[in-house]
């Protein structure tokens, strides 16, 4: 285990909590963002995570490539309900595992969390654009509830529509009217 890559991902994870955090206050949702990703820095994820810390992409990427999966998405999706993946049940009419509608809170988080890792990643090249893009480009291959999907893609076309102000904003209004 190179001590870059222990110090490029605890560096990369930090930074990706902090920026979340930053929305999620944005978005009146502070506690989401300060529980955001706890689970990254146990041994299931903090371990591959710096065994597979690239710098540009997440970590889960490079797992999957080298060993056919990835134990620590696995661990983090079971324990993140901000990801849809967690967001999944048995059906006993089908009798299949299928995609269920995960709360607005949530969704808020993941957009939050969606918008933080472009971010990080993208780093001076982001563009509000860049979020819509990477959640359209899987979208043919995603396995998602539908109306989680149109309201992430509503939230995310937003953002790219009218900017981070409009669409936090709007998130805010919606997080009153819950309570």
């Amino acid at each position: 285990m190179k001590i870059q890559n222990f110090l490029g991902h605890l560096k990369t994870v930090q930074q990706h909590r902090h920026q979340v955090f930053i929305h999620c206050v944005k978005a009146g949702i502070p506690w989401r963002g300060f529980v955001h990703d706890l689970s990254k820095f146990s041994p299931t994820e903090f371990i591959p995570g710096v065994k597979y810390f690239q710098g540009d992409r997440s970590p889960n990427e490079k797992e999957r490539e080298v060993d056919g999966s990835s134990k620590a998405w696995m661990h983090h999706k079971g324990r993140n309900r901000h990801h849809f993946e967690y967001w999944t049940d048995y059906n006993p009419e089908t009798k299949l595992m299928e995609p269920v509608k995960m709360p607005d809170i949530f969704i808020f988080e993941m957009f939050c969390d969606r918008v933080a890792a472009s971010k990080i990643y993208n780093k001076e090249k982001y563009n509000e654009s860049m979020p819509l893009e990477y959640f359209l480009r899987a979208k043919p291959r995603r396995k998602i509830e539908k109306t989680t999907a149109k309201k992430l893609e509503f939230l995310l076309t937003m953002l790219r529509d009218k900017g981070e102000d409009e669409v936090f904003r709007y998130i805010r209004r919606q997080v009153r009217k819950m309570k």
